[in-house]
């Protein structure tokens, strides 16, 4: 594939063999960012995981300050009065075994996220095959099951973000856009990196964080200094 001179230019810009502070970082990713388009920001963290074992397989969700510069659709499925706190808590789908059959039937999935109560995922559980792939099945540990749909509902609308590791114990999450102003994009990715150095299982020896990187879409990887963030 030949390389563009704009990305050519942009890799260029990066010094492989430096670790960048968080500052540094954010200006250099902005720059090397697609002009023609507003980028999506992402980081990646390498981490001394052995997801073999059950402990070290970490998975969760982050509500980012700034908000994700994404809007999502959310479909809620409740009956009753989770219902009703999903549609006034501004859902853009609410329902319960209509959606479901909808989703089987018609290959619908004009959504980005489930939120679901415990007592609808016996019948969720029964198209898992379809959502499962998608990433789409709702889970307890990111906040997606719960008793709670307003607040659940609410978090996705300011700009939560899931992450889990990888077979490689990698973590990628998104942490805002190009367009964001620098402080923003700071505090969000603080954010990020800070929650995951909190969820450090307990068995890990030695190092917990091997790499730290940020990038935009199509643009190059940027290496961060680990020692920016509270460890």
């Amino acid at each position: 594939m030949k390389k563009s001179k704009r990305h050519i230019a942009n890799l260029e810009q990066v010094d492989k063999s430096k670790s960048y502070s968080i500052e540094e970082a954010i200006k250099l990713v902005k720059a090397t960012s697609n002009a023609k388009f507003d980028s999506t920001l992402e980081v990646a963290m390498n981490l001394n995981l052995d997801v073999k074992k059950a402990d070290q397989q970490l998975r969760g969700s982050v509500v980012l300050p700034n908000g994700t510069g994404k809007a999502k659709k959310i479909l809620v499925l409740a009956k009753g009065d989770q219902a009703k706190a999903g549609t006034n808590a501004g859902a853009d789908y609410v329902g319960d075994i209509d959606m479901i059959t909808k989703i089987e039937k018609e290959n619908w999935f004009d959504f980005d996220v489930i939120i679901a109560t415990p007592e609808m995922m016996p019948a969720l559980g029964k198209i898992g095959k379809l959502l499962g792939p998608k990433g789409l099945m709702p889970n307890p540990k990111t906040g997606t099951v719960t008793t709670d749909v307003a607040k659940a509902v609410e978090e996705v609308k300011k700009g939560k973000v899931d992450y889990r590791t990888d077979s490689y114990g990698n973590i990628h999450g998104i942490f805002g856009k190009a367009s964001f102003d620098d402080d923003k994009l700071i505090e969000n990715l603080t954010t990020f990196v800070n929650v995951i150095l909190k969820a450090k299982p307990s068995t890990i020896k030695g190092n917990y964080v091997k790499n730290i990187s940020i990038s935009s879409t199509m643009g190059p990887g940027i290496k961060l200094d680990i020692n920016s963030f509270d460890k």
